[in-house]
Protein backbone atom coordinates (compact mmCIF):
# COMPACT_ATOMS: atom_id res chain seq x y z
CA UNK A 1 0.00 0.00 0.00
CA UNK A 2 1.28 3.27 -1.16
CA UNK A 3 1.35 5.44 2.25
CA UNK A 4 0.01 9.02 1.83
CA UNK A 5 2.21 11.66 3.56
CA UNK A 6 2.49 11.05 6.73
CA UNK A 7 5.58 11.23 9.04
CA UNK A 8 6.68 8.69 11.65
CA UNK A 9 9.15 8.54 14.43
CA UNK A 10 11.68 11.02 16.17
CA UNK A 11 13.91 13.17 14.90
CA UNK A 12 17.60 11.44 15.92
CA UNK A 13 18.52 13.47 19.01
CA UNK A 14 22.39 15.08 19.61
CA UNK A 15 23.75 14.90 22.52
CA UNK A 16 23.14 18.42 24.18
CA UNK A 17 26.35 19.52 25.15
CA UNK A 18 27.51 19.99 21.47
CA UNK A 19 24.31 22.76 21.50
CA UNK A 20 24.93 24.07 25.04
CA UNK A 21 28.51 24.63 23.50
CA UNK A 22 27.18 26.92 21.38
CA UNK A 23 25.01 28.55 23.16
CA UNK A 24 27.48 29.40 25.80
CA UNK A 25 29.94 30.64 23.40
CA UNK A 26 31.48 34.64 24.12
CA UNK A 27 33.92 34.68 21.30
CA UNK A 28 33.85 34.02 17.49
CA UNK A 29 36.82 31.38 18.05
CA UNK A 30 34.15 29.68 20.58
CA UNK A 31 32.22 28.44 17.19
CA UNK A 32 35.61 27.06 15.64
CA UNK A 33 34.61 23.91 17.07
CA UNK A 34 31.21 23.75 16.72
CA UNK A 35 31.78 24.30 12.83
CA UNK A 36 34.18 21.64 12.28
CA UNK A 37 31.18 19.27 13.94
CA UNK A 38 29.37 20.69 11.81
CA UNK A 39 31.74 19.92 9.09
CA UNK A 40 32.24 16.13 10.06
CA UNK A 41 28.17 15.88 10.45
CA UNK A 42 27.83 16.72 6.75
CA UNK A 43 30.47 14.37 5.81
CA UNK A 44 29.77 11.55 7.92
CA UNK A 45 26.38 10.51 5.85
CA UNK A 46 28.55 10.30 2.04
CA UNK A 47 30.27 7.00 3.20
CA UNK A 48 27.10 4.98 4.19
CA UNK A 49 25.25 6.62 0.87
CA UNK A 50 27.69 6.36 -1.60
CA UNK A 51 28.36 2.99 -0.63
CA UNK A 52 24.44 1.86 -1.04
CA UNK A 53 24.60 3.34 -4.48
CA UNK A 54 27.42 1.96 -5.28
CA UNK A 55 26.30 -1.34 -4.90
CA UNK A 56 22.61 -1.15 -6.83
CA UNK A 57 23.68 -2.10 -10.27
CA UNK A 58 22.38 -0.05 -12.97
CA UNK A 59 19.50 -1.06 -14.96
CA UNK A 60 15.64 -1.36 -13.06
CA UNK A 61 17.49 0.25 -10.44
CA UNK A 62 18.79 3.48 -11.63
CA UNK A 63 15.99 5.88 -10.86
CA UNK A 64 17.01 4.73 -7.16
CA UNK A 65 20.54 5.37 -7.58
CA UNK A 66 19.77 8.34 -9.16
CA UNK A 67 17.99 9.92 -5.98
CA UNK A 68 20.91 8.97 -3.74
CA UNK A 69 23.54 10.44 -5.92
CA UNK A 70 21.60 13.90 -5.64
CA UNK A 71 21.39 13.51 -2.14
CA UNK A 72 25.48 12.69 -2.11
CA UNK A 73 25.86 15.57 -4.14
CA UNK A 74 23.71 18.04 -1.55
CA UNK A 75 25.67 16.42 1.24
CA UNK A 76 29.12 17.38 -0.29
CA UNK A 77 27.35 20.82 -0.62
CA UNK A 78 26.46 20.99 2.56
CA UNK A 79 29.83 19.77 4.00
CA UNK A 80 31.46 22.74 1.85
CA UNK A 81 28.90 25.21 3.33
CA UNK A 82 29.74 24.59 6.61
CA UNK A 83 33.35 24.32 5.61
CA UNK A 84 32.61 28.27 4.37
CA UNK A 85 30.97 29.71 7.14
CA UNK A 86 34.31 28.47 9.74
CA UNK A 87 36.50 30.00 6.79
CA UNK A 88 34.79 33.26 7.12
CA UNK A 89 34.63 33.31 10.75
CA UNK A 90 39.07 33.07 10.88
CA UNK A 91 38.53 29.20 11.05
CA UNK A 92 40.57 26.40 9.59
CA UNK A 93 38.65 23.16 8.38
CA UNK A 94 40.66 20.16 9.02
CA UNK A 95 39.49 16.90 6.84
CA UNK A 96 42.31 14.85 6.12
CA UNK A 97 43.13 13.08 9.59
CA UNK A 98 42.17 9.38 10.68
CA UNK A 99 39.32 10.92 12.98
CA UNK A 100 37.61 13.00 10.63
CA UNK A 101 35.93 9.54 9.14
CA UNK A 102 33.35 8.37 11.85
CA UNK A 103 34.53 4.28 12.71
CA UNK A 104 31.61 2.37 10.93
CA UNK A 105 29.64 1.11 12.10
CA UNK A 106 29.07 3.36 14.78
CA UNK A 107 27.66 6.74 16.08
CA UNK A 108 27.38 9.68 13.28
CA UNK A 109 29.38 12.59 15.27
CA UNK A 110 28.65 14.57 18.01
CA UNK A 111 26.42 11.29 19.31
CA UNK A 112 23.49 11.58 17.08
CA UNK A 113 21.34 8.75 17.83
CA UNK A 114 23.03 8.18 20.81
CA UNK A 115 25.61 5.06 21.00
CA UNK A 116 22.82 2.42 19.95
CA UNK A 117 21.93 4.28 17.03
CA UNK A 118 25.22 2.50 14.41
CA UNK A 119 25.52 3.58 10.84
CA UNK A 120 27.46 1.00 8.86
CA UNK A 121 28.86 0.82 5.44
CA UNK A 122 26.79 -1.56 3.78
CA UNK A 123 25.03 -2.63 0.42
CA UNK A 124 21.73 -0.87 -0.79
CA UNK A 125 18.19 -2.28 1.05
CA UNK A 126 15.08 -1.45 1.87
CA UNK A 127 15.55 -1.72 5.38
CA UNK A 128 19.17 -0.08 5.23
CA UNK A 129 16.95 2.77 4.10
CA UNK A 130 14.18 2.35 6.42
CA UNK A 131 16.20 2.21 9.58
CA UNK A 132 19.01 3.96 9.02
CA UNK A 133 18.88 6.53 5.82
CA UNK A 134 15.12 7.76 7.19
CA UNK A 135 16.30 8.04 10.53
CA UNK A 136 19.23 10.29 9.70
CA UNK A 137 16.85 12.66 7.64
CA UNK A 138 14.01 12.81 9.63
CA UNK A 139 13.20 16.29 9.84
CA UNK A 140 13.59 18.29 13.20
CA UNK A 141 9.47 19.52 12.63
CA UNK A 142 8.05 16.56 10.73
CA UNK A 143 4.39 17.30 8.95
CA UNK A 144 1.47 15.90 11.15
CA UNK A 145 3.86 15.75 14.03
CA UNK A 146 4.00 18.12 17.06
CA UNK A 147 6.30 18.13 20.08
CA UNK A 148 5.56 20.25 23.22
CA UNK A 149 9.56 19.06 23.88
CA UNK A 150 11.09 19.03 20.73
CA UNK A 151 14.43 17.25 20.96
CA UNK A 152 18.08 18.46 20.57
CA UNK A 153 18.37 17.49 16.81
CA UNK A 154 20.09 18.51 14.28
CA UNK A 155 18.15 21.27 12.97
CA UNK A 156 17.99 22.78 16.48
CA UNK A 157 22.35 22.78 16.19
CA UNK A 158 21.36 25.05 13.23
CA UNK A 159 19.17 26.98 14.60
CA UNK A 160 21.21 27.65 17.67
CA UNK A 161 24.39 28.48 15.42
CA UNK A 162 22.61 30.86 13.26
CA UNK A 163 21.41 32.65 16.66
CA UNK A 164 24.93 32.50 18.21
CA UNK A 165 27.05 34.04 14.94
CA UNK A 166 23.99 36.71 14.83
CA UNK A 167 24.29 37.53 17.79
CA UNK A 168 28.76 37.64 18.06
CA UNK A 169 28.42 39.94 14.79
CA UNK A 170 31.47 38.45 13.47
CA UNK A 171 33.73 40.14 10.69
CA UNK A 172 33.28 37.98 7.46
CA UNK A 173 36.25 38.04 5.61
CA UNK A 174 38.89 35.67 4.05
CA UNK A 175 36.71 35.40 0.86
CA UNK A 176 39.31 34.15 -1.72
CA UNK A 177 39.79 31.32 0.55
CA UNK A 178 36.20 29.84 0.03
CA UNK A 179 34.77 27.23 -2.31
CA UNK A 180 32.21 28.45 -4.33
CA UNK A 181 30.69 28.24 -7.70
CA UNK A 182 32.77 30.90 -9.44
CA UNK A 183 35.78 29.34 -8.11
CA UNK A 184 35.11 26.22 -9.58
CA UNK A 185 35.22 25.21 -13.41
CA UNK A 186 32.48 23.00 -13.83
CA UNK A 187 29.04 23.51 -12.71
CA UNK A 188 28.58 21.20 -9.71
CA UNK A 189 26.62 23.93 -7.91
CA UNK A 190 24.65 26.76 -9.01
CA UNK A 191 25.41 30.23 -7.25
CA UNK A 192 22.15 30.34 -5.53
CA UNK A 193 23.43 26.98 -3.70
CA UNK A 194 27.20 27.93 -3.26
CA UNK A 195 28.14 31.67 -2.80
CA UNK A 196 30.33 33.60 -0.98
CA UNK A 197 29.92 34.35 3.16
CA UNK A 198 30.69 37.90 3.28
CA UNK A 199 27.95 39.22 5.72
CA UNK A 200 25.17 37.68 8.36
CA UNK A 201 22.88 37.77 5.46
CA UNK A 202 24.63 35.08 3.69
CA UNK A 203 25.68 33.46 6.28
CA UNK A 204 21.75 32.99 7.52
CA UNK A 205 21.12 32.13 3.91
CA UNK A 206 23.55 29.44 3.94
CA UNK A 207 22.48 27.93 7.27
CA UNK A 208 18.79 27.39 5.75
CA UNK A 209 19.97 25.89 2.30
CA UNK A 210 22.01 23.11 4.39
CA UNK A 211 18.29 22.85 6.73
CA UNK A 212 15.99 22.75 3.69
CA UNK A 213 17.45 21.07 1.83
CA UNK A 214 17.86 18.28 4.51
CA UNK A 215 14.39 18.27 6.21
CA UNK A 216 12.25 20.51 4.04
CA UNK A 217 10.05 23.00 6.30
CA UNK A 218 7.68 22.43 8.47
CA UNK A 219 5.01 23.08 6.01
CA UNK A 220 6.13 21.57 2.79
CA UNK A 221 8.35 18.57 2.19
CA UNK A 222 9.68 20.07 -1.02
CA UNK A 223 13.09 22.26 -1.67
CA UNK A 224 14.37 24.17 -4.62
CA UNK A 225 13.81 22.95 -7.88
CA UNK A 226 10.28 21.01 -6.94
CA UNK A 227 12.58 18.37 -5.33
CA UNK A 228 11.86 16.50 -1.98
CA UNK A 229 14.44 17.33 0.89
CA UNK A 230 16.25 14.07 1.83
CA UNK A 231 14.17 12.27 3.93
CA UNK A 232 11.20 12.25 1.63
CA UNK A 233 13.19 11.10 -1.24
CA UNK A 234 14.28 8.00 0.81
CA UNK A 235 10.57 7.59 1.86
CA UNK A 236 10.00 7.40 -1.78
CA UNK A 237 12.09 4.74 -2.27
CA UNK A 238 10.42 2.74 0.39
CA UNK A 239 7.08 3.36 -1.39
CA UNK A 240 8.25 2.99 -4.64
CA UNK A 241 6.46 5.96 -6.00
CA UNK A 242 7.35 9.54 -6.26
CA UNK A 243 6.18 12.02 -4.14
CA UNK A 244 3.70 14.46 -5.69
CA UNK A 245 1.42 17.27 -4.79
CA UNK A 246 -2.13 15.95 -5.08
CA UNK A 247 -4.79 18.06 -6.13
CA UNK A 248 -6.24 18.60 -2.87
CA UNK A 249 -2.90 20.56 -2.01
CA UNK A 250 -1.71 17.52 0.05
CA UNK A 251 1.10 15.56 -0.94
CA UNK A 252 1.56 11.82 -1.18
CA UNK A 253 3.60 8.92 -2.20
CA UNK A 254 1.19 8.54 -5.69
CA UNK A 255 4.05 9.89 -8.27
CA UNK A 256 5.91 8.10 -10.99
CA UNK A 257 6.94 4.34 -9.61
CA UNK A 258 10.46 3.65 -8.27
CA UNK A 259 11.19 0.15 -9.57
CA UNK A 260 13.60 -2.17 -7.36
CA UNK A 261 15.21 -5.12 -8.57
CA UNK A 262 17.13 -7.05 -4.82
CA UNK A 263 18.61 -9.19 -7.55
CA UNK A 264 20.39 -6.42 -9.02
CA UNK A 265 22.50 -5.31 -6.00
CA UNK A 266 26.43 -6.93 -4.78
CA UNK A 267 26.08 -8.78 -2.19
CA UNK A 268 28.99 -6.47 -0.47
CA UNK A 269 30.36 -7.80 3.04
CA UNK A 270 29.14 -5.43 5.03
CA UNK A 271 31.38 -3.32 7.52
CA UNK A 272 34.59 -4.29 5.89
CA UNK A 273 37.82 -3.10 6.84
CA UNK A 274 41.67 -3.81 5.42
CA UNK A 275 42.84 -5.61 8.15
CA UNK A 276 40.05 -8.61 7.82
CA UNK A 277 41.82 -9.63 5.16
CA UNK A 278 44.95 -10.47 5.91
CA UNK A 279 44.94 -13.84 4.91
CA UNK A 280 43.89 -12.35 1.21
CA UNK A 281 46.39 -10.43 -0.30
CA UNK A 282 45.27 -9.45 -3.41
CA UNK A 283 41.54 -8.30 -1.86
CA UNK A 284 43.36 -6.84 0.32
CA UNK A 285 45.49 -4.69 -1.98
CA UNK A 286 42.23 -4.10 -3.97
CA UNK A 287 39.97 -2.67 -0.67
CA UNK A 288 43.62 -0.67 0.28
CA UNK A 289 43.77 1.21 -3.17
CA UNK A 290 39.67 2.22 -2.66
CA UNK A 291 40.87 3.70 0.68
CA UNK A 292 43.76 5.06 -0.43
CA UNK A 293 41.90 7.02 -3.04
CA UNK A 294 38.96 7.92 -0.74
CA UNK A 295 42.19 9.62 1.31
CA UNK A 296 43.48 11.08 -1.67
CA UNK A 297 39.76 12.78 -1.83
CA UNK A 298 39.91 13.99 1.90
CA UNK A 299 43.32 15.45 1.49
CA UNK A 300 42.26 17.71 -2.20
CA UNK A 301 39.11 18.67 0.07
CA UNK A 302 41.70 19.62 3.41
CA UNK A 303 43.73 21.77 0.50
CA UNK A 304 40.64 23.77 -0.84
CA UNK A 305 39.17 24.52 2.16
CA UNK A 306 42.80 26.14 3.22
CA UNK A 307 43.64 28.38 0.59
CA UNK A 308 43.50 26.82 -3.05
CA UNK A 309 39.57 26.15 -3.52
CA UNK A 310 40.24 25.87 -6.94
CA UNK A 311 41.06 22.24 -5.87
CA UNK A 312 37.27 21.72 -5.18
CA UNK A 313 36.88 20.32 -8.75
CA UNK A 314 39.39 18.15 -8.86
CA UNK A 315 37.66 16.86 -5.52
CA UNK A 316 34.74 16.62 -7.26
CA UNK A 317 36.04 13.94 -9.93
CA UNK A 318 37.49 12.09 -7.26
CA UNK A 319 34.39 11.25 -5.62
CA UNK A 320 32.66 10.42 -8.89
CA UNK A 321 35.66 8.50 -9.99
CA UNK A 322 35.61 6.07 -6.53
CA UNK A 323 32.59 4.70 -8.59
CA UNK A 324 35.00 2.38 -10.94
CA UNK A 325 37.37 0.89 -8.45
CA UNK A 326 33.56 0.39 -5.66
CA UNK A 327 31.88 -1.52 -8.46
CA UNK A 328 35.33 -3.56 -9.33
CA UNK A 329 35.58 -4.12 -6.19
CA UNK A 330 31.97 -5.53 -5.20
CA UNK A 331 32.30 -8.04 -8.25
CA UNK A 332 34.58 -9.99 -6.13
CA UNK A 333 33.14 -13.21 -4.51
CA UNK A 334 34.65 -13.98 -0.89
CA UNK A 335 33.47 -17.99 -0.92
CA UNK A 336 31.14 -17.45 1.44
CA UNK A 337 28.17 -15.80 -0.63
CA UNK A 338 29.61 -12.25 -0.28
CA UNK A 339 31.09 -10.09 -2.13
CA UNK A 340 33.98 -7.49 -1.24
CA UNK A 341 33.64 -4.34 -0.24
CA UNK A 342 34.45 -0.43 0.43
CA UNK A 343 36.42 0.39 3.19
CA UNK A 344 36.50 4.53 4.32
CA UNK A 345 39.71 4.00 6.07
CA UNK A 346 42.27 7.43 5.95
CA UNK A 347 45.25 6.11 5.16
CA UNK A 348 48.61 8.49 5.74
CA UNK A 349 50.05 9.44 2.79
CA UNK A 350 53.35 7.49 3.25
CA UNK A 351 51.27 4.23 3.77
CA UNK A 352 49.04 4.60 0.15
Amino acid sequence: MIETFVNFGTPLALKQAFIDEIIKAQDVVDLYGPLQNAIALEHSTIPPYLTAMFSLKPGVNDLIIEFIRGIVVQEMLHMTIAANILIAIGGEPEINTPNFIPKYPGPLPMGIGGEDFKVGIEAFSMDLVKKIFMRIELPENPIALYSANPPSTIGAFYKELKNKIKELQPPFAHFNRQVTSKTMKKQWFTEDKLFEINDMSSCERAIDIIVVEGEGTSTDPMQAHNLPAHYYRFKAITQGRRLIKCSNGQYGYFGEAIPFNVEDVYPMKPNPKIADFNNKPAIQSRIKQFASYYSNLLDTLHQAFNGDPALMDKAMGFMYDLRVTAVGLMQIPLGDGKNAGLSFEYIPLKER
